[in-house]
C-alpha cells in the first residue's frame, strides 16, 4: 500500500520524491515486479539498497531492503532481491519500503510497472458501439 506517492520535481536539482514508499512490516520479502539482472546491493550513503536493470534501459531500486541477491545474478520476475527493513525516514509504519524507477537520468513512477500509474479518464460522450 503507497503510503507517499511518486512527486518528481519540476527540476532535476529540486527537491521531489523521486519514487514510491509502500508500507511493510521489518523481514517483509521485498520482489523483483520484472525479470532483469541485479546491478547493485550493497550499501549507499549508509543504506541497504538493491538494484536491478530490466529490459528498455529501466532500472529499479529498493531500500532499505536486506540483500539476498549479488550483483550479475539474473532474477525472475517475482524473485526475491531481499528483507525489507525499518528506518526509512519518513515512514509512519513499522517498515516502508522506497521503490524507485529510472531510465537513464529520468525518474518514473515505479506503480506504473505494475498497472497501478496515473489514473486516466476516458470521455464520455464516446460513439456508439456499433449495431445492437
Amino acid at each position: 500500500m503507497p503510503v507517499r506517492r511518486f512527486a518528481p520535481p519540476p527540476r532535476p536539482w529540486l527537491p521531489g520524491h523521486r519514487g514510491v514508499d509502500l508500507a511493510g512490516g521489518p523481514g517483509a520479502v521485498v520482489r523483483a515486479p520484472r525479470p532483469g539482472v541485479v546491478l547493485f546491493a550493497g550499501s549507499v550513503a549508509g543504506r541497504p539498497v538493491v538494484t536491478v536493470g530490466h529490459a528498455g534501459g529501466l532500472r529499479t531500486t529498493y531500500e532499505p531492503v536486506r540483500p539476498a541477491v549479488r550483483v550479475g545474478e539474473v532474477v525472475v520476475a517475482g524473485a526475491t532481491l531481499g528483507a525489507l527493513l525499518p528506518g526509512h525516514a519518513g515512514c509512519p509504519v513499522a517498515a516502508c519500503l522506497h521503490w524507485g524507477l529510472r531510465r537513464g537520468a529520468e525518474y518514473l513512477d515505479p506503480l506504473a510497472l505494475v498497472g497501478a500509474g496515473p489514473v486516466r479518464l476516458l470521455p464520455v460522450d464516446l460513439p456508439p458501439a456499433g449495431p445492437h
